[in-house]
């Protein structure tokens, strides 16, 4: 059980207790097995630990969270913990008896415990670490628009196999698609089809390895059922023939009238690579126009630098800035970015007949440029501030200055499929940005 206290567990002792990079227990010195646990959060909690099945040694050992230090008192909290261990004594196990308890949880209560404790990085080098906040809203969005629509009142135990499986096809076939509008100028638009079941589906599996880990339920009902996790196709990229088509939208659209904040947003998002609230939430801040560089302090893999080709340096350069708004697209009314690329993409999609493009098939394109332009995919990963465990020690060793030169290269080629006219390079070379 670890090192114990010399003395009995106080309220001063309580207090004191400092917060640590990793979780530890002071335990008590009067009753054996009560003690409290101190987190890296700063969560003090009261715990009774014990050993089952007979209490030797090598029996399994369980820790039974009693309530938090401040939610109880320590004198409320020794008796719960002598009842705990009372019942030991006499052959129980009440930790047993809770997770029997806590599998009757509903999956709309499980919802609330995930978002509360579960939303980390499932996959790839950074797995465990806290969701983007960006990332966690587009996740519980979908957890509420799909799974507690369709499973929120079925118990976590009770969920099978083939829920699961009929879960798959509801979402695919578009029974919790819906377009309501909440109030003015704002709307809930959910869409279903393969894609969305794909990505529900990997929330579901997610919820149930957060179920397993607190011994909510020991089993995960999406691991055995005949559903599709992933996409296991070649990601969409356009051709430079459907470049030409999807600029002459944007010239057809811009004539039109249509928001230039849009057309601007729409071009920089092929010219770039970036993601699509990259350009869209752009800060005046990240942008050094002088060396051709975005600088973003916290993107979806953490800071990144972009090197920018000119014609997307031109589209920047002929922005006019909003003194009161930090953003270099802000929104029409409040403080926040431009939202309007969501009314315009289905026109562009209409105009240019690529129904299936998305403003991410644009950052497909310009990787899959970049690479058939001759680039090193490390010059590739440069441009699209990419970050994985095989790229991430080449990129040590690339200079930021020919990832530029290289972005230059593939951005022009896009730019006159866009219809736009070539920009000759200014006098004084760009240089690099300290990292």
């Amino acid at each position: 059980m670890g090192k114990r206290s010399t003395a009995k567990l106080t309220r001063d002792l309580c207090d004191r207790a400092v917060v640590r990079s990793e979780q530890y227990e002071l335990w008590d010195a009067e009753l054996a097995g009560f003690g409290l646990r101190i987190m890296p959060s700063g969560v003090k909690s009261f715990i009774v630990r014990y050993r089952i099945d007979g209490g030797g040694r090598t029996a399994k050992r369980r820790t039974y969270t009693l309530g938090r230090y401040g939610a109880l008192t320590i004198d409320q909290a020794r008796k719960q913990g002598k009842a705990v261990l009372g019942a030991v004594a006499n052959g129980q196990d009440p930790g047993e008896k809770r997770i029997a308890k806590r599998g009757e949880l509903l999956i709309s209560q499980l919802r609330d415990l995930y978002e509360e404790r579960g939303c980390v990085i499932q996959r790839g080098k950074r797995i465990g670490e806290p969701m983007k906040a960006l990332t966690k809203q587009y996740t519980m969005a979908r957890i509420d628009h799909h799974i507690v629509a369709l499973l929120g009142r079925k118990r976590v135990g009770d969920v099978s196999i083939a829920d699961v499986e009929q879960f798959a096809r509801d979402v695919a076939s578009g029974k919790t698609a819906k377009d309501e509008k909440i109030g003015p100028r704002k709307r809930i638009i959910v869409r279903g089809g393969e894609g969305a079941a794909r990505k529900a589906i990997r929330d579901l599996s997610a919820m149930y390895s957060f179920a397993m880990r607190l011994e909510l339920t020991d089993r995960n009902p999406v691991d055995k059922a005949a559903v599709r996790k992933t996409d296991n196709q070649r990601e969409r990229f356009l051709t430079l023939e459907e470049v030409k088509r999807l600029g002459a939208a944007f010239d057809q659209l811009e004539a039109s009238g249509t928001n230039p904040k849009a057309i601007a947003i729409a071009r920089l998002w092929a010219l770039t690579g970036c993601r699509r609230n990259e350009i869209a939430g752009l800060k005046w801040s990240e942008v050094d126009l002088d060396r051709g560089f975005l600088m973003f302090e916290n993107t979806k893999t953490g800071r990144s630098v972009r090197p920018l080709g000119l014609a997307a340096i031109e589209i920047l350069r002929g922005i006019a800035r909003d003194a009161e708004s930090a953003f270099v697209f802000p929104a029409t009314e409040g403080e926040s970015f431009f939202q309007g690329t969501k009314g315009i993409w289905p026109k562009v999609k209409k105009l240019s007949g690529l129904h299936d493009v998305t403003p991410h098939t644009l950052r497909h394109t310009m990787g899959s440029t970049s690479t058939s332009a001759g680039q090193a995919l490390a010059m590739t990963g440069a441009i699209l501030g990419h970050r994985s465990p095989r790229s991430t020690a080449i990129y040590a060793h690339v200079q930021l200055a020919p990832a530029k030169r290289a972005a230059e290269r593939a951005s022009a080629k896009i730019a006159v499929a866009l219809g736009r006219p070539p920009v000759q390079p200014r006098r004084k070379a760009a240089a690099s940005p300290a990292s």
